[in-house]
Order: structure tokens, then C-alpha cells, then sequence
């Protein structure tokens, strides 16, 4: 008998124990693992990630367009609440690379980025993204993530990263981009006028770039962006106060406002909300797919099982109280769960703690904002985006297989070329059709008994290893349903063409998982077919879910049950009982043990 895990918490009461309270307060399943050992290293843990969280906030909520205060504002309540809320005890949620970019890219042509109606937009995106996400959580519908494959994702965020370069060249080398420009109109902007490049703007942009790689090498305790925000940022200081800011031209973040989130709320008009619907359902999957990929891939290191419901849960509450708490969606992040992970968090209570303490420094740190370049926002975005482009599992899919590395770069092509919301369909869209090409061209492999193994276990046949002339032994590795039924049909219809005499066909069912209503005609229609021609067909190894089917819809009539066996050696006995024993005596081949009671075969 298992014991209860809430026997140590003052709380612990039948009540408290009831399956309907932990799932309205999740919290509850890890409480009782609170100790003051816990709290020093979750402390520790939730420190580190305010220091981590602290530049990315800024940068994040820069490439989605918002005013940088509210990327720190995300990291604040939402981060809370999603600890409270979900499953994993590691995933630290807040703004997140891929999930700002799309949501630049597909508010910048409703609003001006930075303007009200951009934020109100942003507001009720986060809110519609939440409401999604507690749906699917409560329906149970946590599996719909699984349509959404390592691949689609490797792609899309491989665009997404080039996307970011693109997004950033305007500040980074001080040109004129519109915003909103797509991809390869930035970059044509970009190196069509080399003259229009500011290179004090440029310096300051490398300056941030090369500090930062320095620092992820070499400081590997202090996260590269505030090593490389710090330099980006005493270069500027000190190139202004030699220069002067005139004529240098540097342009600066400017101070953030420091403090708890303002409270605001989303705009729930008819209008609003239904020009951003499509925006909210790719935004839902995309930050709901990160947020299970993380908690799985950190559950593995930690040996905690995810629950991807509650996951989900969690994931929309977070985000309907951005909207409340002047965030923007929010999403898991790859890095700082990864941070809170190796920081040594034991449990959620790192990111409550997380939240607490950013709050604490934006205080503090909130005027030196004034004196970030603009150009070293760029810079950072510029490494954030090179982390995006995993060149080890790009060439590691395109070495894999042809098909996967199609999907992978039609995936990354539609995120250069469409809006993102289209681009991450597109992704999905392609995966489903490779898996239904693959799964409708069920493997169909002749088996002989193999004669140098000591039970005869089957085999495919090769080499020297004939066939009886009279019947045919086929396993069919897949499942028949109605979009393999034409390949099946198509390869039967065949070993009847070529193969005249082999009348009676035996198939190996082990390897056939479902049949639907489609599946199950073909095999009743291959019997009739059989019959017809002097022969049969018979089955044996049936899974019991494929055999519960053929008997529901009243296809074992046709196939005769007296010809479905358990075993190949019950099977293989009772078809050799019905051969031709004139055809028996001209076989030279003999490859079943019953061979052995005829008389040798007579040669002309």
C-alpha cells in the first residue's frame, strides 16, 4: 500500500486529499515537500533566475513590440501563477523568444507596435490564449500537442531565430526598416545601402555581441546577457561622453518604470476578438508545445512524471492574469526552466521566489535602463537568435531521413515567407501528411519457415529459401484503414496475378495494430476472392481489438471463422491438410513439417 504523500502537511485531511481540490489547487501534491532545506535552495534558485530573467524580459518584450517594461512585468505575476498552477516543479514560465516574435508579427499590422491599441491588442491576446489553453486542459485534451512534431518544431524555431536577426537590423546597424518588413525585405534593406549604416551605432551593436560570446566562454556563472548589456552599455556612456551624443547618434532604451505591474484588462469586443482568433489558436499550440517539451525533457533529468492537462491549466491561468497584470502571452522558456533546473530549485517555489525578487530589482535597477543602447537591445536579440538556430539537430534530421528534413525545411521556408500563425499549420499540416504517406503503405513481406533455424521461426524470404506452390504466407506490418486499403488491395490483387497457383494465402496478423471498416472489407472481399478461385484465406495471431472489429461488422462470415487460428504451427497444420496432394507430390521444395509425411516427390 502506497503512502498517502500529504501525511506530513498540516492541511492533511480527508478533504485535502480529494482528487476535485488538487486539481483546483495543484500546489497542494507538492506542499508537503516544503522544508527549510527546500526553501534555501529554491531561494538560491528563484535568485538566479530574477538575474537571468531581468535583460531577457527587456529584450523579449522588445521584439514583440511592447514597451520594455512590460517584458519584466510577464516575468512577474504570470511566473506565480503558473508555478502554482501547473505540473512540472522545474518549467519557469514568462516571455519567451518565439512567442514574443509571433506576437509582433502578427499585431504589427493591426497597430503600431508600442502604441495602446498595440498593448490593449497584446492584453487580450494573452487573455484569449488562456482561455484556450484552460479548455483544453479541462476537456483532457492535453495529447493535441503530440501533432505538433520535434521536427515542425525544430524548423519553425530555426525561422523564428532568422526572423529575429532580420527583426533586429534596423537597430542594430541604425538603418531605416520598416517595421513589419518581412524577411528578405529587411535584408535587402539592409545590404542594398551600406552608406546608410550609423557605425558608431554598429560598434556598439558588435561590442555587445562579442562581449556576450565572451561571457557565455568565460563566465559561464553570470548569464551572457547582462555581461553583454553591461559592456554594450559602458561603450555607449563612454563613447558619448568623448564624442558627444549628437554626433554619435547611439539612441537609448531610455529609464523603465519601476514597481509592481499596473492592473488592466483585455478588450473583449466582438471585433477585437475575432480578428484575433486565428492569432490566439497558433499562439495557444506554440507556447502549449514548449511548455509540454520542456516539462518532459526536465521531467526525464528530474524523474517527474508531466501531466499534460493540468500543464495546460496552468499555462492558462498564467496567461489570462497576464492580461490582468500587464503582460503579454507568455509561454515556458527553454533556458530558465533549464537555469532553475541546474540552480538546484527543488520546487515551484523557486519561481514564486523568482517573482518576488525581480520586483525587488526593478526597483533598484529601473533608472539605469536610461543608459542601455538601443543597439545593445539588438545585440542581444542577435545571440538569442543564433541560440534558436540548432545546427546539431537540423543536420542530425536532414541525415535521418529525406522526408523528415522536407518537413523540417518546408517548415522553416513558411515561417520566412508567412505569417506565423499560417507557418506553424503549414508545419503541422506537412508532419500529418508524411505520417499518413508512411502509415498508408503498410509493409507487406513474404515469410517462409526458415529451415536453419531449429523451430522453423519465419522469415522473410531471400536467398535460396523457396515457397510452396500452393500457398502463400504474407505478414502485413501496419495498419489497414481506409487510406492504406488501395495499397493492400493493389499488392493483393498482384500475388494473385503472379502467382496463380498459390491459392491459399496465410497472413501473420501479429503485426497488423487496427483495421477499420474499410480495412476489414478488404479482407472479407480477399476471402471471397480466394474462395472463388479454389482457394482461401486464413489468419492467425489476430490482436483481439482487430478481431473484436471483423466480428462486429459481421466480417468473420466471409473470412469463415474455422479458418482464424491462434498459432502459426495450428495454422500452418490445418491449410496443409486442405493442399492438392498432386501439386505435394511434384514439390521438391518441402519447406513445413508436414512435408515430411509425403512420399518423395516424383521427377520426370
Amino acid at each position: 500500500m502506497s503512502t498517502c504523500p500529504f501525511r506530513s502537511c498540516p492541511l492533511a485531511s480527508a478533504r485535502f486529499r480529494q482528487p476535485a481540490l488538487l486539481r483546483l489547487f495543484p500546489f497542494l501534491r507538492w506542499w508537503p515537500m516544503v522544508s527549510r532545506g527546500t526553501v534555501r535552495a529554491d531561494l538560491l534558485a528563484g535568485l538566479v533566475g530574477a538575474l537571468v530573467v531581468l535583460p531577457q524580459g527587456v529584450a523579449f518584450a522588445t521584439l514583440a513590440g511592447m514597451p520594455p517594461e512590460y517584458g519584466l512585468y510577464c516575468a512577474m505575476v504570470p511566473t506565480l501563477v503558473a508555478a502554482l498552477w501547473g505540473s512540472s516543479m522545474h518549467a519557469v514560465t514568462g516571455p519567451t523568444n518565439a512567442v514574443s516574435l509571433i506576437v509582433f508579427a502578427t499585431l504589427a499590422p493591426l497597430a503600431a507596435p508600442g502604441s495602446p491599441d498595440y498593448v490593449s491588442l497584446a492584453l487580450t491576446l494573452a487573455f484569449m490564449c488562456g482561455v484556450l489553453m484552460i479548455t483544453l486542459g479541462a476537456l483532457g485534451l492535453g495529447s493535441l500537442v503530440n501533432f505538433i512534431s520535434h521536427t515542425v518544431v525544430v524548423g519553425f524555431t530555426a525561422g523564428a531565430g532568422l526572423l529575429i536577426f532580420a527583426s533586429q537590423l534596423r537597430g542594430f546597424l541604425g538603418i531605416d526598416i520598416p517595421r513589419g518588413s518581412s524577411f528578405f525585405r529587411s535584408v535587402y534593406i539592409a545590404i542594398s545601402d551600406p552608406g546608410a549604416i550609423q557605425l558608431w551605432t554598429l560598434s556598439i551593436g558588435v561590442i555587445t555581441v562579442l562581449a556576450g560570446l565572451a561571457g557565455r566562454r568565460y563566465l559561464a556563472r553570470v548569464p551572457y546577457m547582462i555581461t553583454a548589456m553591461l559592456a554594450g552599455s559602458l561603450a555607449a556612456a563612454a563613447a558619448n561622453a568623448s564624442f558627444g551624443a549628437e554626433r554619435t547618434g547611439i539612441r537609448l532604451l531610455g529609464a523603465l518604470p519601476g514597481g509592481l505591474p499596473p492592473l488592466s484588462h483585455p478588450d473583449l469586443s466582438l471585433d477585437v476578438l475575432q480578428s484575433l482568433a486565428g492569432v490566439a489558436i497558433a499562439v495557444t499550440l506554440l507556447a502549449l508545445t514548449e511548455a509540454i517539451s520542456i516539462g518532459r525533457s526536465i521531467g526525464i533529468k528530474s524523474g517527474q512524471r508531466i501531466d499534460g492537462n493540468q500543464e495546460f491549466i496552468g499555462q492558462g491561468v498564467a496567461n489570462v492574469a497576464a492580461s490582468f497584470f500587464s503582460g503579454y502571452p507568455a509561454a515556458a522558456s527553454f533556458n530558465r526552466s533549464g537555469v532553475n533546473y541546474d540552480g538546484g530549485a527543488r520546487t515551484p517555489l523557486s519561481s514564486v521566489f523568482s517573482s518576488v525578487i525581480l520586483v525587488v530589482i526593478v526597483i533598484a535597477v529601473a533608472p539605469l535602463a536610461a543608459y542601455l543602447p538601443i543597439a545593445t537591445m539588438s545585440g542581444v536579440l542577435f545571440l538569442v537568435a543564433v541560440g534558436l538556430l540548432n545546427t546539431d539537430e537540423i543536420r542530425r534530421i536532414t541525415s535521418a531521413s529525406r522526408a523528415e528534413a522536407g518537413v523540417l525545411y518546408g517548415t522553416l521556408l513558411a515561417t520566412l515567407l508567412l505569417n506565423l500563425e499560417i507557418a506553424i499549420l503549414v508545419g503541422v499540416i506537412a508532419s500529418l501528411f508524411l505520417y499518413l504517406h508512411r502509415t498508408s503503405r503498410p509493409h507487406m513481406r513474404s515469410i517462409v519457415p526458415d529451415p536453419r533455424h531449429p523451430e522453423r521461426k519465419v522469415t522473410e524470404v531471400e536467398g535460396d529459401l523457396g515457397e510452396c506452390p500452393q500457398l502463400k504466407l504474407l505478414r502485413i506490418e501496419g495498419s489497414i484503414y481506409f487510406g492504406a486499403v488501395n495499397h493492400v488491395e493493389q499488392y493483393l490483387d498482384t500475388l494473385r496475378e503472379v502467382a496463380p497457383g498459390q491459392k491459399h494465402l496465410l497472413l501473420m496478423c501479429k503485426s497488423i495494430n487496427f483495421v477499420d471498416v474499410a480495412g476489414a472489407e478488404v479482407l472479407a472481399n480477399e476471402a471471397r476472392k480466394r474462395r472463388a478461385a479454389g482457394g482461401a484465406l486464413y489468419l492467425y495471431s489476430l490482436r483481439k481489438p482487430v478481431e473484436a472489429m471483423l466480428e462486429r461488422g459481421g466480417h468473420m462470415e466471409d473470412i469463415d471463422r474455422d479458418r482464424v487460428y491462434r498459432g502459426k504451427e495450428e495454422a500452418i497444420a490445418a491449410v496443409f491438410e486442405r493442399l492438392d496432394r498432386a501439386v505435394c507430390s511434384r514439390c521438391t521444395a518441402r519447406i513445413f513439417n508436414e512435408c515430411k509425411t509425403l512420399p518423395p516427390p516424383v521427377t520426370e
